[in-house]
């Protein structure tokens, strides 16, 4: 069955080039041109992926994107026509999974759909074969409920944005592993490409900062240099 995809681009040309290239590839398209109507569309049509431009008249694709993410999991790729770093992190922080900065090929934007796609089918299938794979995971005052997608310190539910909650999860599962950033990135946000490691960092930073006691000193999530990341129980 083909997968839908919701595009919401409010520049008309791009909008058809990319609606184009995804239906070459056999795609269900629907297409939006603003903010309320993409809240309104992926409410409807419940898509396999959402392409979210960030300069959008109405709500903007920020805010669009909080307000999803409260609601689904259906994984979101952003466009943006800035590059600044800010952009990035505040549409990561608030639980896009991926970012692309226009002008970008086409060829790079549908690599970047599939490995988004394709994470989200394994994470299906797992959840199919087991759905409950180790369910309680703990280190220490910290406990992780998988099934119930939460985390607690202390007995105190953490405020946690999706992709910490990700992040945590697929490190507790991996206790005392080194894990490089590409992995991470592969198996976290199932990106194909190297360029985005400091994703990972910047990720990193924000758990340490709500699950170590000293975030400055981790003893939980252990930097290991020139390789990547180590989770201590």
């Amino acid at each position: 069955m083909a997968e839908t995809i919701l595009v919401v681009e409010d520049e008309p040309s791009l909008q058809e080039t990319i609606a184009y290239n995804l239906e070459k590839q056999n795609y269900n398209v629907e297409t939006v041109a603003d903010g309320r109507a993409a809240l309104e569309a992926a409410r409807r049509l419940d898509p396999d992926l959402i392409l979210l431009d960030i300069m959008l008249p109405g709500l903007d694709g920020l805010e669009v994107c909080r307000i999803l993410r409260s609601e689904m999991t259906t994984p979101i790729l952003m466009l943006t026509a800035r590059a600044d770093e800010i952009d990035r992190v505040v549409g990561l922080e608030i639980g896009a999974d991926d970012y692309l900065t226009k002008p970008f090929s086409m060829r790079e934007l549908l690599a970047r759909v599939k490995a988004q796609l394709r994470r989200a089918r394994l994470l299906r299938d797992e959840a199919a074969v087991d759905p409950d794979p180790q369910e309680m995971l703990t280190s220490g005052d910290l406990t992780i409920n998988a099934t119930r997608r939460e985390a607690t310190l202390n007995g105190e539910l953490l405020a946690l944005k999706p992709k910490e909650y990700e992040l945590l999860l697929f490190f507790a599962q991996h206790r005392g592993r080194m894990l490089s950033r590409e992995f991470i990135l592969e198996r976290v946000w199932g990106w194909d490409y190297v360029g985005a490691s400091r994703t990972v960092d910047v990720h990193v930073r924000w758990l340490r900062q709500k699950i170590e006691p000293d975030p400055g000193q981790p003893t939980r999530i252990i930097t290991v240099r020139g390789g990547g990341y180590r989770f201590e129980g």
